[in-house]
């Protein structure tokens, strides 16, 4: 088990916002497959395109920001695998969500009263290949001694449950799967990790929204000015995200005035207040630091880094107060799902020096107006348009 200092930083103050190495062959291998797995996961719920499986990778021969060779029908093929539409699959939902001890009960909405279950039926097929199922056991033998860390929001911690959640299917002893802290999986955790002791493998979420260190408000500064994002400073808990086999980045959720400025946060560069920056500019600034400290922190031999991009939510208009959510995916989103956020990351991404896959799942996460928690939580009050309902069907339906 790769076993982690707990930092000081785990215990200071923030503000109150709601193995061994491995081959450069080996880990190049490693992580072609896993990119599949990931972009399987990126919508929490489903992130089943998972019709994307292990051995498709034995016919893959490229794979950069998306585009990837698959060998379709005996020939060599291009295959944007973000480039694709939502099919009917009955061999879906792949886990069932009141079975996974790690499902967060508020996103199990079948357990909390949603009575339509097609929104579970639905799989990713990219328009010019088809991707294999996954053999679960497969992909544990493949991650067997491996650390996969998601570092982001509440988006990335419900993948990373729903990627638990798909591995244990094809684990025996249910209970050699287990949270080495005794953590219960809650929003509030910074951290958790989850251990799979048959397969040596640990796969750990960091929470850190912003991905930049939050502080305290500088002592002269004015009065509405109660903490700060700190651009130029990666999250003190970066240092316990190093020496992982993968690295699973997002962010963009946090980045809007009711969860900064209307809380009394606003951006520090230096000794220096900010407090007329737009968004959009602090992002760029933030995300430039995290680019940095991947290329002089991370070993790029033994690392893969995933970016995912912005997952739009589908509200009814501007009280956020419903959600506009069909009973079917759409074929084409209503509204301009784009956001500046995706297109900041791809930006930033480009000019790095350091390989990073950017999973671009924007466009195919507008279409899942379907897909949402809506009202079926398990005791909030308003809707919740962002995030994305788990598999599975009750055990006593």
């Amino acid at each position: 088990m790769i076993k982690l200092s707990r930092s000081p930083s785990f215990n200071k103050w923030t503000p109150n916002f709601g193995s061994p190495k491995i081959d450069p062959q080996r880990g190049s291998s490693v992580s072609r497959k896993f990119y599949t797995l990931v972009i399987i996961v990126p919508i929490s719920f489903i992130l089943a395109i998972s019709g994307g499986h292990l051995n498709v990778f034995h016919n893959l021969s490229h794979t950069f920001h998306g585009h990837s060779m698959f060998n379709v029908n005996g020939s060599q093929k291009s295959c944007d695998v973000f480039s694709g539409s939502w099919v009917v699959d009955d061999g879906y939902p792949l886990y069932n969500s009141s079975e996974c001890p790690f499902v967060e009960q508020g996103f199990n909405c079948l357990a909390n009263g949603r009575k339509v279950d097609e929104y579970l039926t639905w799989r990713w097929k990219p328009h010019n290949c088809n991707i294999p199922r996954f053999n679960m056991s497969n992909i544990l033998e493949m991650l067997r001694g491996k650390r996969i860390s998601f570092v982001g929001d509440s988006m990335s911690r419900t993948q990373w449950e729903s990627m638990i959640c798909m591995l244990m299917t094809a684990v025996e002893d249910k209970k050699s799967v287990y949270e080495v802290n005794g953590n219960k999986i809650t929003k509030t955790v910074r951290y958790l990790c989850v251990r799979f002791k048959s397969f040596n493998l640990t796969v750990e979420f960091f929470r850190s929204v912003f991905l930049v260190q939050p502080g305290r408000a500088p002592k002269q500064g004015p009065k509405r000015v109660t903490s700060t994002l700190r651009l130029d400073k990666l999250d003190d808990i970066s240092k316990e995200w190093v020496n992982s086999d993968v690295l699973v980045f997002n962010s963009g959720h946090w980045w809007v005035p009711s969860k900064l400025f209307e809380m009394g946060c606003y951006f520090q560069l230096g000794a220096s207040l900010r407090l007329g920056m737009p968004i959009t500019s602090a992002f760029r600034i933030a995300l430039s630091t995290w680019a940095s400290w991947i290329e002089t922190t991370v070993n790029k031999n033994r690392t893969r880094i995933f970016f995912r991009t912005f997952e739009p939510s589908h509200w009814s208009d501007q009280s956020r107060t419903h959600c506009d959510m069909t009973r079917f995916p759409m074929s084409e989103p209503k509204m301009n799902f784009l956001s500046p956020f995706t297109d900041i990351i791809m930006d930033v991404v480009k000019n790095m020096t350091v390989p990073v896959t950017i999973l671009q799942i924007t466009s195919m996460s507008a279409l899942r107006s379907d897909a949402h928690v809506g009202i079926w939580d398990n005791h909030q009050i308003i809707a919740d348009c962002s995030h994305w309902n788990k598999m599975g069907k009750l055990t006593y339906i």
